[in-house]
């Protein structure tokens, strides 16, 4: 799931851009989730546990999905040097391991004086979605002086 690097300035932005990201969920994602947030809630690490709940398997934790969100933002749009003022979410079903999540962020908003973004986030499975929410980012500006290049 690397994306490539698009760097767009505020200037570059307009209402309706979008970007979309597809990520097939595996389970070494969510153990790796686990590991890095320290977040081992067996219903995303324990078959059998999970096999008793409503969802009757493992689920994966709802803000790795949203994490997904985090990375169009930062990759693709705006792209590298935007940062992140807000997100809302909301949890609308489980993602399951396997679950491939389509991930799209649109541009719904654009505030000029502060060089602020209001994108609109859905992530789905099947067409289905599963999280919604918006996102505030500040992006840089080709007037201000722009942003240092990242090294790769």
């Amino acid at each position: 799931m690397i994306l490539p690097l698009q760097m767009l300035y505020f200037e570059d932005l307009a209402v309706g851009m979008s970007e979309t990201l597809k990520k097939t969920i595996a389970s070494a994602d969510v153990v790796g989730f686990a590991e890095v947030t320290g977040d081992r809630n067996p219903i995303h690490l324990s078959e059998h546990f999970a096999a008793q709940t409503p969802f009757g398997t493992r689920i994966a934790h709802g803000l790795y999905t949203a994490s997904l969100i985090s990375a169009v933002l930062g990759t693709r749009l705006p792209g590298p040097g935007a940062v992140y003022i807000s997100q809302t979410l909301n949890f609308r079903a489980p993602v399951k391991i396997g679950d491939t999540v389509e991930v799209k962020v649109a541009v719904e908003e654009l505030i000029p004086e502060k060089r602020r973004a209001r994108l609109a986030c859905t992530c789905s499975v099947a067409g289905e979605p599963v999280l919604d929410g918006e996102a505030w980012v500040k992006v840089p500006s080709k007037e201000g002086g722009g942003r240092p290049l990242p090294r790769i």
